[in-house]
This record gives C-alpha cells, sequence and structure tokens, in this order.
C-alpha cells in the first residue's frame, strides 16, 4: 500500500493526521480505485491504534473518498462518468457565485498570486502538479469571497474530482485551454468585473466536464 506513513503515537490528533495522509494518497493516485484499505496494516504504519484508522476512514466515507464493501471492509472509491459529471455540474452552481462574491473584495495580493499560479501551472511538465496548481488558482481567487461553507463543500467536490481532472488534462488540449481560460477569469476580477469572472468561471468547469466525457466515452 502506497502511503507516506510516519510515527504520530505522540500526535495530538492521530485521526486526523491519518485522514489527511490518506486522502493525499487518493487524490494524487497512490491509492488506487477499488484498493483495500486495511486497518491493521494502516494502525502499523502510523504506530497508532486500530481507533484513530477508524476514524480516518468514516471521514473518507463521508468525503465520499471510500466506501465500505460487504466482507472487504474499506475500499477507495471510483466514480462513474455520470458521478462525475454531477461533481463538475455542482461545481458550476457554486464557484461562479463564489467568485462574484469575492471580486470587490480581492486584493492586488490575491491577483497577484494568482497570476503566479497561472505561471507556474503553464510551465510545470509533471502531471502530478496540475491538481494542486489548479486548486491553489481558484482558492486564491475565491479566498476573499467570505463564503466559509460554501468553500468546505468546493474542496470536498475537489477532492473527489481530481484525479479526472488530471487525467483530462494529460489526455486532451485541457492544458493549453486551461490556461487560456484561467487567464481570462484573473483579468475580469483585476477589471473587477464580477459578472464576467462567474461568466468565465462557469464556461471553465463546464468545458473541463464536457472535455472528460469526450476522453470517456472516447
Amino acid at each position: 500500500m502506497k502511503i507516506q506513513a510516519f510515527d504520530i503515537s505522540k500526535a495530538a490528533s492521530a485521526t486526523t493526521i491519518v485522514f489527511d495522509a490518506l486522502r493525499q494518497a487518493i487524490i494524487k493516485g497512490d491509492l488506487k480505485e477499488g484498493e483495500h484499505l486495511r486497518q491493521d496494516e494502516i494502525a502499523r504504519a502510523f504506530n497508532v491504534s486500530r481507533i484513530p484508522v477508524r476514524e480516518a476512514l468514516l471521514k473518507l466515507e463521508q468525503h465520499g473518498l471510500v466506501r465500505t464493501q460487504r466482507y472487504k471492509g474499506a475500499v477507495v472509491s471510483g466514480l462513474s462518468l455520470e458521478e462525475a459529471s454531477e461533481i463538475f455540474e455542482f461545481r458550476a452552481l457554486l464557484e461562479p457565485e463564489v467568485i462574484r462574491r469575492a471580486v470587490p473584495r480581492m486584493t492586488d495580493a490575491a491577483l497577484a498570486e494568482a497570476r503566479a499560479c497561472c505561471e507556474a501551472f503553464a510551465r510545470d511538465e509533471n502531471p502530478m502538479h496540475w491538481g494542486d496548481l489548479n486548486r491553489r488558482f481558484h482558492t486564491t481567487l475565491y479566498e476573499a469571497s467570505g463564503l466559509p461553507y460554501h468553500m468546505e463543500m468546493l474542496n470536498n467536490a475537489m477532492d473527489r474530482i481530481e484525479p479526472y481532472l488530471r487525467a483530462q488534462l494529460l489526455l486532451s488540449d485541457g492544458m493549453n485551454r486551461a490556461d487560456r481560460e484561467h487567464r481570462g477569469i484573473v483579468e475580469a476580477c483585476a477589471t473587477r468585473d464580477a459578472d464576467r469572472a462567474a461568466e468565465l468561471t462557469r464556461a471553465h468547469i463546464l468545458g473541463a466536464r464536457d472535455s472528460l466525457r469526450n476522453q470517456w466515452q472516447g
């Protein structure tokens, strides 16, 4: 089982650390769809009892990253095309409103950070970095919204879709298109055109959904 483990026997919140480690391994694809997550093996890797491992797996299940199968226990979840499309459509409903609320409160520093994310995204040739850079870009623009519950829901949605988004970027012309669209969104934010930023954000997300569908149905 491929996860980055370390001794956390004296950590304040073993559950949180196990959860974060497993979450990252699932998002990055180190733990594959259908892979069995054995509580005793994870507990040994982190030098903890099975209690925080069980709690971490329950939390992962609540986030949709793990499911429990009869006779098999916890396994890494996958998505059908319909489920993946629904998550993109959920994002397309929520994120335009978040960025619309954020634009009037966005600082020059946030805009500079978003532009730096664009540059890093355009230069990086390692597909394993694309998900993190994409999320940093969007989060940087959304943080000024003052909508913490919306942000929590969006982060959960991004966790579910990130491996599929990375595949879509890799198998299509997704990187070049995403770069152009990201820059357009930043410029709309810089001119304080909240409606335009929301419109471009919605089109960006639905375009990624359509590209994924095309690749999936191939």
